[in-house]
């Protein structure tokens, strides 16, 4: 009888401490997941259809020496990528890159 109890305790301790352990990490993901979700509807929308110049307001002068001026359905990081694909250091910090939405592929 004892043998009985202490394989059904083993069996226990083998399989629900893991299951338990997986229901946790779950619900704290889920938790963080939910939080992340609304963090990331609270950034500021950039305006639709507008291109960058307009968004930073640059003087005609710049606009007329920019060439993502040139491209404007294009955003204005894809134009300064260099060859290798690389962004330049000034795009990664404007706030116009990083508030861009990424783009899903349907």
């Amino acid at each position: 009888m004892n043998a009985t109890y202490a394989f059904i305790i083993g069996i226990l301790l083998r399989v629900g401490i893991p299951v338990a352990l997986t229901i946790v990490a779950f619900y704290l993901l889920r938790r963080l997941d939910e939080r992340w979700q609304k963090e990331a509807g609270t950034l500021p929308p950039i305006p639709r259809g507008k291109p960058c110049w307009e968004i930073k307001g640059c003087s005609p002068q710049a606009k007329k020496n920019c060439p993502a001026a040139a491209q404007p359905k294009v955003p204005c990081w894809q134009v300064f990528r260099s060859k290798d694909g690389v962004l330049k250091e000034a795009c990664l910090g404007c706030d116009v890159f990083r508030q861009a939405r990424v783009p899903v592929k349907a």
